[in-house]
């Protein structure tokens, strides 16, 4: 069902978190968006693993604000519905994304969130 996962970080200083992983721990920019200007979310290369970062306004400053478990599967809305049927909580239906992806979020029985992404297809 779930064919690869990451996780994703919040953080008000986006370029500050980005050096961090880069210089510190040898990290690649593997994604970023928008292509262009000041971006909103990067995926970071570590290794074999990858790192998702994202600018958010309401991440407490100093510290940790938790983590969003992000993975890809084949097919978000019948992965969405299987999921409801079984009582999950969806917090943010299935919809197509402006960079191609689409995208739902659910929370797990303790209220940890998980981001569903469906893979961009080719046109």
């Amino acid at each position: 069902m779930i064919e690869r996962s990451f996780p994703i970080i919040a953080t008000r200083q986006l370029a500050r978190a980005i050096a961090f992983y880069r210089d510190q721990l040898g990290a690649t920019v593997g994604y970023r968006f928008p292509l262009d200007g000041e971006p909103v979310y990067v995926t970071l290369r570590l290794g074999d693993s990858s790192l998702g970062i994202t600018r958010d306004a309401a991440a407490p400053m100093g510290g940790a604000m938790g983590f969003e478990l992000c993975v890809y599967v084949s097919d978000v809305d019948a992965i969405v519905a299987s999921l409801r049927a079984g009582g999950t909580h969806v917090l943010d239906e299935p919809a197509d994304q402006p960079w191609g992806e689409r995208m739902a979020r659910v929370a797990d029985p303790d209220g940890n969130r998980l981001v569903l992404f469906e893979a961009a297809r080719a046109s």
